[in-house]
């Protein structure tokens, strides 16, 4: 798993510069034919990782419920965010991965709840959800590519 974890990383690196680069503003504007905005993608794939890996896995998720309620699938954009709540955001990209690189080294997942995602894929171990989910990440990495250039 040490490759899929390396690729999560890679692309939340990413995730970082598109926040160090691009201005509050920018990061808040929902462009016209889109729902979401850059800053709701990043903290979506941040809830989703933690929902997919953590949740289903019958463990706590290291995030606020709060969080979790305003980023999880089926939600969109309300209102721009603060600076403030963006560097929250930014200082979750790379803690819960390697939470749960550590939690995968230790075998801390011992279940796993079955779940189909939107692409009818099944999940029935975590390792599935782990490489799912990056897959997810670059769905998202390509609506902020495209948000970008709509800026």
């Amino acid at each position: 798993m040490d490759y899929a974890f390396d690729i999560t990383l890679k692309n939340r690196k990413l995730f970082k510069s598109f926040i160090e680069n691009h201005s509050l503003t920018e990061l808040n504007k929902v462009p016209t034919g889109f729902n979401n905005n850059i800053i709701w993608n990043i903290a979506h794939t941040i809830v989703t990782q933690q929902l997919l890996i953590y949740k289903l896995s019958g463990l706590p998720m290291l995030l606020s419920d709060e969080m979790v309620e305003a980023y999880r699938k089926g939600t969109k954009t309300e209102r721009d965010l603060s600076q403030a709540e963006v560097d929250v955001i930014k200082g979750l990209l790379f803690s819960p991965i390697e939470k749960t690189k550590e939690d995968y080294s230790n075998k801390v997942f011992q279940t796993y709840n079955q779940y189909t995602v939107s692409t009818k894929s099944t999940l029935n171990t975590v390792e599935n959800a782990i490489e799912f989910n990056n897959f997810h990440e670059g769905i998202h990495l390509g609506y902020i590519l495209a948000l970008r250039k709509s800026l």
